[in-house]
């Protein structure tokens, strides 16, 4: 029986798509039935792509219902909303590299592909082609000895340089590192993968450096990567200088070297040489003669994931996580280098990830009454320490606000103020400051001073471009200063109209009553929330400093008496109920450290069990077991991709009655 044949449109139609349709011809069960033109009267179209319907805008080839794959031939700042769309769309996607400008994009359209249950691979077409796979074979066998080193270039100069050239321009995230380094990392990731017998491997360290031209785009650059084993790896390319474009690769027993690494045995198929060096200087060479053309293996190996409704390419293609590694690196080195696209800043950045503006919540929160905040405040708040980029923190706050979340968590020292900054550019781009609780916080250790409230409180505002915060949390307390001076500094913020209602964060109940006894008699602004850890782990010991658990019975007690919200931090424990390696003491030390007692993992145990009847994780009871408390409790959660996201919102979906909290804790 023929296998199905697969029905490609091809979306942007530039010279890489003129390359691609060359080996789509030659492809065996593949056909070009459409392309997608941001200009369908384009001249030379028809004659270009023989047979096929052009399509005027991108968006009509997506709705074309005889295309069954998408590739994605646009620069890279449009394969993110396109890949989105397509998944969108039920269409299959293979998007060229780099598949995205980070790997937070890139991430994003993974989630997009599991979601709608579609392909995506990103198109690296060397990593298909048998020469690479004779490269892994040679290094796994042991030919030229242990891995030490690698060296992988590619780089040209171009031509004339037009500024406005892709290669060059800032908006379409140009120069080199991206476009064209991504080929020598990839390479590196392989071959230190295969030296240990892994399908690839991470750097444990990247340092990287490059020259930033007119365009401010990095016109050549340089890279080390330092892999586990202490494998390390040179790479480096450019768009400003030629470059040998070969890949050599330094073992205990001699070396090897890929003279044509990236085209291999040419677009259009030929020869090629692989060349190994033995300790005694004997070279030999191993000569691959391949006939099909370049692109084929790509075509083909997407085909057959497509047809067996597989998500990602076999091996040795990209998988979603060898992609998502390639792109960490990437935007490491770029860090590295301080270059940062202007389309990659906060007011560039106006709609969804996936090309929309953002919308209105489609379903409500469940909601937390909070004395004092006259907005509705969801009863999950996210946290935002661990966002790294305005891409990466819209991605993730569009999401949460379109699920019904309002409440935002950051703090003045959280990466020196970058944390205030990524939410308050979110909120001003969005313009939906009026919708969002934010919960800023300040006086962390050492500076734990009544006199360092408004000034830190004045950086947190500017930062997020607001004239309040809507609760006010000092993030540790200072036992040798009178909580009253504490009280009438943060009042006079109150009283000033940059406040709504504050708290205190790993504050003990004696200093939160006193607090209150104080702000009574003094007629001040008492406090309205407690923030400290609460979770069904209780905490063996303090993973920071000074830190506070209230998850007790004489904690829980008091809670119940007063009656103040409890934003509680770590509310799912650090990992302890996603954690699968058990009771092993060689696990994560500060997992071991702050949650592993007999206790803990019998509560694990029973959610594990409770988790099956709701068909959910052991996570999900655990923070369903927060919010079902006889007491207000808005747990703080911190996930750091969509998919995260989605697996703590899953939570909500769980009921817990009286009866399930108890025998959570007892097993009665």
């Amino acid at each position: 029986m023929a296998e199905q044949e697969i029905r490609w449109g091809i979306l942007g139609p530039g010279s890489i798509a003129k390359a691609f349709l060359a080996s789509l011809q030659r492809s065996e069960n593949a056909r070009l039935v459409a392309i997608g033109s941001r200009d369908a009267n384009k001249p030379g179209l028809a004659e270009t792509f023989p047979g096929a319907r052009i399509h005027h805008g991108y968006q009509a080839l997506l709705d074309d219902p005889e295309v069954d794959a998408i590739y994605i031939a646009t620069p890279h700042p449009g394969h993110a909303e396109w890949a989105i769309k397509a998944a969108e769309a039920g269409k299959a996607v293979l998007c060229e590299k780099p598949i995205a400008v980070s790997a937070h994009e890139a991430e994003a359209m993974i989630h997009a592909a599991r979601k709608a249950g579609t392909f995506l691979g990103e198109a690296f077409m060397y990593r298909l082609h048998p020469q690479t796979a004779k490269v892994v074979e040679l290094v796994k066998s042991g030919t030229i000895g242990e891995v030490r080193t690698i060296k992988a270039s590619f780089g040209f100069r171009m031509g004339n340089p037009d500024p406005n050239h892709r290669l060059l321009a800032n908006d379409t995230a140009g120069g080199g590192i991206l476009d064209i380094c991504c080929y020598p990392v990839s390479f590196a990731r392989l071959i230190a993968g295969a030296a240990t017998g892994k399908a690839f491997a991470d750097p444990v360290k990247v340092h990287g450096v490059g020259h930033l031209g007119a365009t401010g785009v990095d016109e050549w650059a340089s890279a080390v990567l330092q892999f586990p084993g202490d494998i390390l790896a040179e790479v480096s390319g450019g768009i400003a200088l030629a470059h040998d474009n070969t890949v050599r690769v330094f073992g205990t027993e001699g070396w090897l070297e890929v003279a044509s690494p990236w085209f291999a045995t040419g677009r259009q198929g030929g020869s090629a040489d692989i060349i190994t060096h033995g300790p005694d200087g004997k070279t030999e060479t191993l000569t691959v003669t391949e006939p099909r053309w370049l692109y084929v293996f790509e075509i083909e190996a997407a085909g057959r994931a497509i047809r067996a409704k597989r998500g990602q390419f076999d091996t040795p293609g990209m998988t979603w996580a060898d992609t998502l590694g390639n792109m960490r690196v990437l935007d490491k080195w770029r860090a590295d280098i301080g270059l940062q696209f202007d389309i990659e800043k906060a007011h560039r950045r106006t709609s969804r990830i996936g090309g929309r503006p953002l919308g209105k919540p489609g379903k409500p929160m469940p909601r937390l009454k909070i004395g004092g905040i006259n907005k509705p405040t969801s009863v999950l708040a996210l946290g935002a320490v661990g966002m790294e980029t305005p891409a990466h923190a819209a991605i993730l706050l569009d999401e949460f606000y379109e699920r019904g979340g309002t409440v935002v968590d950051t703090a003045w020292n959280y990466w020196a103020g970058r944390a205030d900054r990524l939410v308050g550019g979110w909120m001003e781009t969005r313009g939906v400051r009026e919708d969002m609780v934010v919960l800023a916080k300040g006086l962390h250790t050492p500076l734990v001073y009544p006199d360092v409230v408004s000034r830190q409180l004045g950086d947190s505002l500017e930062r997020l471009r607001t004239d309040y915060t809507d609760l006010y949390v000092m993030h540790r307390d200072n036992p040798d200063v009178p909580v009253g001076e504490f009280v009438d500094a943060i009042d006079r913020e109150v009283k000033a109209g940059r406040i709504r209602v504050w708290g205190g964060s790993n504050w003990t109940r004696e200093r939160m009553d006193a607090a209150v006894e104080y702000a009574a008699k003094n007629h001040k602004t008492p406090p309205g929330v407690l923030s400290n850890n609460f979770s069904l782990a209780e905490m063996i010991e303090a993973p920071w400093a000074g830190c506070i658990a209230s998850s007790d019975d004489a904690w829980k007690a008091w809670l119940r008496q007063r009656r103040i919200p409890l934003l509680a931090w770590s509310s799912q424990a650090q990992g302890f109920f996603t954690n699968r390696a058990g009771r092993d003491k060689r696990d994560e030390p500060e997992l071991v450290r702050c949650w592993y007692s007999e206790s803990n993992f019998a509560r694990r145990d029973r959610a594990a069990e409770l988790a099956q009847r709701f068909g959910k994780k052991p996570l999900h009871v655990a923070l369903a077991y927060c919010m079902a408390q006889d007491f207000p409790v808005l747990p703080l959660i911190g996930p750091l991709t969509l998919q995260e996201l989605d697996d703590s919102l899953e939570a909500l979906d769980i009921t817990l009655t009286p009866q399930d909290i108890a025998w959570l804790e007892t097993g009665k």
